[in-house]
């Protein structure tokens, strides 16, 4: 049973940065696909960043890239996301997401994985 523990959350101002991190147990996190969704009240779960099993491949949701940057230590079996320049958004929990890569993962789709986390809410104030 893959199991992951989002953490980092808090509330950043506006031009801020934060580092999320997910811890995965349960598995190898080596040849997992990792995924990072948020979703505000109201609003449906997005895609915010991916990366493939050998981290060869990252992702990022549209205007994301250049600001965010998904990474992984596989002897921690943790997967981090580093947000800067935050923008002033409504609060969003991020999510982290696993699925076993098989190379043909469609890795910006929520469908795609199968384990997430709970999440950790992100608030950045203007």
């Amino acid at each position: 049973q893959v199991q992951l523990v989002e953490s980092g959350g808090g509330l950043v101002q506006a031009g801020g940065s934060l580092r999320l991190s997910c811890v995965v147990s349960g598995r190898t996190l080596i040849t997992y696909a990792m995924g990072w969704f948020r979703q505000a009240p109201g609003k449906e779960r997005e895609f915010v960043s991916a990366i493939n099993w050998n981290g060869r491949n990252t992702t990022y949701g549209d205007s994301l890239k250049g600001r965010f940057t998904i990474s992984t230590d596989n002897a921690k079996n943790t997967v981090y996301l580093q947000m800067n320049s935050l923008k002033p958004e409504p609060t969003a929990v991020y999510y982290c997401a696993a699925e076993l890569d098989n190379g043909y993962l469609q890795l910006n789709t929520r469908a795609s994985y199968g384990y997430w986390g709970q999440g950790t809410q992100v608030t950045v104030s203007s």
